[in-house]
């Protein structure tokens, strides 16, 4: 089972980690050509970014989850069907978003408090993004579909290659051309092309096998893939709801210099969630199958070898950003302020690590086996409940450090709901 549940895992940790090292490359070469502003505008604006992200991976996940379990019943055409329309959805969710991200991005951003040199910036680099949201939609539904395919591995290759893309246009557009945040906008775009390619390849091989009809949306498929979806899509749009709420306050009460200083922590912080992440979604098709089949007792198991594996995880890479936490600012081309913050903020951050990594994989439980509620609460907990600390408790109380603290204390609260209703479930069964 061990060897089974890694060679699931391990491919969707390195995709999941590549994901994430799209936008701290476009941090680095930002950070190091433009400085503070850029920084800070490519922060305010990710939230944006993460959403056309979380609509395909919601999409994707949703109906890799029910193709993994209707392969678990044996059920071939309702398998085909959810394909189909999976596809279709992402087709028509990739066309609004661009739409819907394209035309409005100077007013949310201005909603997400972006004023100033940061509105500018962030509005540059946003408009660039929406031109190829759909490749970047696309990118993030097909990896789920693929992983429940039983192709991991060539998962993990379309991200490598990608990112690898990324890199050296990043290099190209922003150092050596100075195109700016624009510059770093297009690299990202083209790098989620590059990632979509390989995988049209399988896609198109196992559409032959698939009647027009299986493309038509079905009220019930659809409707089975969103109530499902809408816990991935929260997974991954939850931390940028929680960043859009923490700049709120960070601009408050420590202007600028915080808002640039939460863009080099979040940096940092985001890559450990998805590789967190990485362990709880890797583990999801092994479940969802173990579900379909009747197997309840090796999902408990898989879900064991999940905590563990993410627990250690998280104690490693939080024992490593704090012995690196005085040249983490540097790399991304912080000011001397800028540092000093960055640098004495880091470890509050890291503290929240193990329960972001029993969260994580309690979440993805949840979803993977279908029960939807408990996997809600899970999911959307976490920004409500920060924003309950925000406005009510801690910044009142501690300014700048208590915005930081909040975030870790909501974290914490949710621990303890996810192992309640672990808890309770396991009553249930007995």
């Amino acid at each position: 089972m061990q060897k089974r549940f890694f060679s699931y895992v391990l491919p969707a940790m390195l995709a999941f980690a590549f994901t994430g090292l799209y936008t701290i490359v476009d941090g680095f070469f930002v950070g190091q050509n433009i400085g503070d502003v850029g920084l800070a505008g490519i922060n305010i604006a990710f939230p944006i970014v993460a959403l056309i992200q979380a609509v395909g991976c919601g999409i994707g996940m949703g109906g890799a989850i029910q193709i993994s379990v209707n392969k678990g019943r044996g059920s071939k055409d309702l398998e085909d069907k959810t394909f189909g329309n999976t596809l279709t959805l992402l087709l028509l969710a990739a066309v609004i978003m661009s739409l819907f991200v394209y035309v409005l991005n100077y007013h949310i951003l201005v909603l997400l408090g972006a004023e100033g040199k940061v509105l500018i910036t962030a509005s540059k680099y946003l408009s660039v993004i929406a031109l190829g949201s759909i490749f970047q939609l696309f990118a993030c539904g097909f990896t789920p579909l693929l992983r429940n395919y039983d192709q991991s591995i060539l998962a993990m290759a379309a991200m490598i290659c990608g990112f690898v893309t990324n890199i050296i246009l990043d290099w190209l557009f922003v150092s050596v051309l100075k195109w700016g945040v624009g510059g770093a906008a297009w690299a990202t775009i083209i790098g989620q092309i590059m990632t979509v390619i390989p995988c049209l390849g399988f896609l198109f091989k196992r559409c032959r096998s698939i009647s027009i009809a299986g493309f038509k949306l079905s009220k019930n498929v659809v409707k089975n893939i969103i109530r499902i979806g809408l816990s991935p899509f929260g997974l991954t749009m939850s931390p940028y709801l929680v960043m859009i709420l923490i700049n709120k306050w960070a601009v408050l009460y420590g202007g600028e210099t915080a808002v640039a200083a939460y863009a080099v922590i979040s940096y940092v912080t985001s890559i450990i969630f998805l590789l967190l992440q990485g362990v709880s979604d890797g583990s999801q098709p092994l479940i969802s199958l173990c579900l379909g089949s009747g197997n309840i007792e090796e999902a408990l198991q898989i879900r064991k070898l999940a905590y563990v594996f993410s627990l250690i995880i998280a104690l490693l890479t939080g024992a490593g950003i704090l012995l690196l936490s005085h040249f983490i600012p540097v790399l991304f081309g912080a000011s001397e302020a800028v540092a000093a913050m960055t640098e004495n903020s880091l470890p509050i951050f890291v503290s929240g690590f193990l329960f972001v990594a029993f969260c994580r994989v309690t979440t993805s439980y949840f979803y993977a086996t279908q029960k939807n509620t408990s996997a809600y609460i899970m999911v959307y907990g976490e920004p409500i409940l920060l924003a309950i600390l925000l406005t009510a408790v801690l910044p009142n109380l501690l300014k700048l450090q208590g915005v930081w603290l909040s975030a870790v204390t909501a974290q914490f609260i949710l621990a303890i709901i996810g192992l309640i209703l672990i808890m309770r479930e396991k009553k249930l069964q007995l």
